[in-house]
């Protein structure tokens, strides 16, 4: 399947129930159940019809396809997107032939069948791929005898593509020439599939969102279809794969497809190719294997009982309840007259293949459960099985009945519809009124238990009211205690406060006199605290070395790069922190703001603030000029 362009459909709320209204009378007109496809997918791809038959809205539409029973199957075309080829994906299948093939072949026995199915098969060529993929594993004879592959699609169109096994030459590009040679033969201007492994394909319609899947499943196809869902399709049709696959079975998904949240049930073989493997320890079906068909006497033995079969036909005929006999081949033999009446059914549906029937998969999958049945001997019911017919409901339980000869062998299977329509509307009358009477009863029941606590809470209120009327009263009290106490506080706050002022006039007052007193100095002064980090910078140091206070405040001191030399000036600074005496001056060669080379005096006092430090004054030497 291919992907979906991603136009703007701009729907709101109208359109949406508009779209929604349309989905079930797609569904009720022509059995094409889409409520689960994600709902971007369908508005895009049915406006996309829309537009191309100049309509804009929903209900319009919904009149042309009343009135032109034509514009379904365009509308299905636009919105089924069948994208296949042979061997798609090329990588997954050579995965497909050298790894899961093997081991899968080593977990059954040589005599055992194999089964397979491919959901959404399109027009055929995956289905064809698994047959010439196990035909090269098995070989042709092995194949045809053990293999049986199922491929299902909603597309009817598509269905009647790859029921009849031709494609073009252009199709068959990807195989190469021995595998077209081996499996194909040219008919006219398209090649046909090998008509004995075309037998061994079963093609039929299936819903895998509504119907029952094929069980006991060896390996399960699904390749980019799952991506079209909603997440609550995806997880039912996920347990219905889970189902079908027996312990161990392979699952095979597209690379748009994954399984994420599912690791207790499916183990990855391949993440990249998309392979899973149920896991074992869930429950299984065990394998029965078809029993030859029985021989029916011919002659005067038929002539025999004659008499006894038409009595038995006729008897069969006039019964209550519509009835279905197949042979063990799948062939209608029986079609009793309620039958006829009630599922559409004519004598001339008498000898054709079940499958081939409506009511073998609609209004439920019954081709999986007459298999089931005939390989497990054993009866299966269905119940309540919704059927519309036209605004009409019918409500049927199904009951598949396998008929054993002599020597136990399977010789038919008879089907039979017990119409419970009127059983099922008045337990579902019962059921709605019994959920509205506890739904009354409990509310009442809630009422009642509300009210006894809403009487039990006001009579804790009232206590607690005049409990906390009391407690008010004493908070009064502590409160104005607590007031006077605070006011004293506040005047003695007062009073720090003026204290507080007072000294930090007089701190501004002494850190403005000593900035006055750096500034006019014109030697360069620069005090470093016992970390030998700036804390003082004045003007003269500016002035000599062309850094600004900003710059250098808060910087380690002989980390600085400027024009004096202060790695040979450490000794001497260390040394007057050490023994806490003035030393100086000491001489240095260095380079002036302007870059002019300088001799430069540095005398060093120590500092008592921050706990230690050292004052530098530097000034520039001033050579004799009495000379």
């Amino acid at each position: 399947m291919g992907e979906p362009r991603n136009d703007d459909s701009g729907e709101d709320e109208g359109d949406n129930e508009a779209l929604e209204e349309l989905l079930v009378f797609i569904r009720e007109a022509r059995g094409f159940d889409f409520t689960g496809y994600k709902r971007s997918t369908l508005a895009r791809r049915i406006h996309k019809r829309m537009t191309d038959v100049g309509i804009r809205s929903y209900p319009d539409y919904q009149d042309l396809l009343e009135t032109d029973t034509e514009e379904f199957g365009v509308l299905f075309n636009t919105i089924l997107i069948n994208v296949t080829s042979f061997f798609r994906d090329p990588e997954a299948w050579t995965l497909l032939q050298h790894e899961v093939v093997p081991e899968l072949l080593t977990t059954l026995d040589p005599e055992q069948e194999i089964r397979v199915w491919s959901a959404g098969c399109s027009s055929g060529e995956e289905a064809y791929s698994m047959a010439m993929m196990f035909s090269e594993a098995l070989g042709i004879e092995e194949c045809l005898r053990r293999v049986k592959i199922y491929a299902t699609d909603v597309d009817e169109e598509a269905l009647r593509e790859a029921r009849s096994g031709l494609y073009t030459a252009k199709s068959l590009e990807p195989l190469s020439s021995e595998i077209r040679e081996k499996y194909f033969e040219q008919n006219s201007a398209q090649f046909s599939f090998r008509p004995d492994l075309r037998r061994r394909v079963i093609f039929g319609r299936h819903d895998i969102t509504r119907d029952a899947p094929i069980s006991r499943l060896d390996l399960l196809v699904c390749r980019n279809t799952l991506m079209y869902f909603n997440v609550e399709a995806q997880t039912q049709i996920v347990d219905r794969f889970h189902f079908a696959l027996r312990p161990s079975g392979f699952l095979f998904l597209g690379k748009a497809e994954m399984l994420l949240n599912d690791s207790e049930r499916f183990e990855v073989v391949n993440m990249r190719q998309r392979v899973f493997r149920r896991r074992t320890g869930s429950n299984g079906l065990t394998y029965h294997p078809a029993p030859p068909k029985i021989r029916t006497g011919t002659g005067g033995e038929v002539h025999s009982v004659a008499r006894a079969r038409q009595l038995r036909d006729l008897v069969l005929d006039a019964g209550p309840t519509p009835l279905i006999a197949l042979d063990s081949d799948g062939t209608v033999v029986t079609v009793n007259n309620q039958a006829r009446i009630q599922l559409g059914l004519t004598t001339g549906d008498i000898g054709r293949p079940f499958q081939d029937l409506e009511v073998s998969y609609r209004p439920v999958e019954l081709r999986s459960l007459i298999d089931q049945s005939m390989h497990e001997r054993r009866t299966l019911r269905v119940n309540r099985v919704e059927r519309r017919t036209g605004e009409d409901i019918q409500y049927y339980d199904i009951l598949i009945q396998p008929l054993s000869g002599p020597g136990g062998l399977h010789i038919a299977t008879v089907i039979s519809f017990t119409d419970v329509t009127v059983a099922t509307h008045l337990k579902s009358e019962v059921k709605r009124v019994r959920e509205e009477l506890e739904t009354a009863y409990e509310e009442l029941q809630s009422t009642n238990e509300e009210l006894e606590t809403t009487n039990e809470e006001l009579q804790s209120s009232i206590e607690e009211l005049e409990t906390t009327n009391e407690e008010l009263q004493s908070t009064n009290e502590e409160l104005e205690t607590t007031n006077e106490e605070l006011q004293s506080g506040n005047e003695e706050l007062e009073t720090m406060n003026e204290e507080m002022r007072i000294r930090t006039d007089e701190l501004d007052e002494a850190r403005a006199f000593l900035e006055a007193v750096l500034k006019s100095i014109a030697a360069g002064v620069v005090v470093l605290g016992k970390d030998l980090k700036v804390k003082s910078w004045n003007r003269g140091a500016v002035d000599l070395w062309g850094l600004r206070a900003d710059e250098v405040l808060g910087e380690p001191f002989f980390e600085l790069d400027f024009g004096l030399p202060t790695k040979e000036l450490r000794p001497v600074v260390e040394r007057c922190m050490e023994t806490r005496s003035r030393s100086g001056p000491v001489g240095v060669e260095a380079l002036s703001r302007i870059g002019r080379p300088i001799s430069c005096d540095v005398f060093f006092s120590p500092f008592g603030g921050n706990h230690g430090g050292v004052v530098l004054m530097m000034e520039e030497s001033r050579s004799d000029d009495s000379d």
